[in-house]
């Protein structure tokens, strides 16, 4: 895949960033050793000083009996935003916290991923769409 560079401008990644809610539903878990979850399972892996904190799909979470007390539906926002842009997570953060819903982001190289209260899904996608000029 090319690598090109990502986008900075505040306005321009506002107007133009495309949330798109992906199927299913995700978790959080926190986890002594993560050699007995298969990496084709984890979204994503953070190592944490109280153990690893994996992300994966509820079901695959359930079948490997991992204990979690949150689920969440999980929005990607579809724009090239540099990993040095300035304000795009304050931005929609603030906008989905004034509509009272909670959002947990994770940036990948590409794309900020948002993870909010399954129910808040739709709410949670009104309110980003809303941001855009789209």
């Amino acid at each position: 895949m090319e690598n090109k560079k990502g986008i900075t401008n505040l306005e321009q990644l506002i107007a133009n960033m495309e949330p798109v809610l992906n199927k299913g539903e995700y978790i959080f878990a926190s986890v002594l050793d993560v050699s007995a979850i298969p990496r084709s399972m984890t979204i994503c892996e953070m190592r944490e000083k109280e153990g690893m904190t994996v992300v994966l799909a509820k079901k695959d979470a359930e079948s490997l009996g991992l204990s979690f007390e949150f689920v969440a539906a999980w929005i990607t926002l579809n724009i090239h935003s540099a990993l040095d842009a300035v304000g795009l997570t304050a931005a929609f953060a603030t906008t989905l916290g004034d509509k009272e819903i909670s959002c947990n982001v994770i940036a990948g190289f590409y794309h900020d991923h948002i993870f909010v209260d399954v129910k808040d899904k739709e709410k949670a996608m009104e309110v980003l769409w809303g941001m855009t000029k789209g």
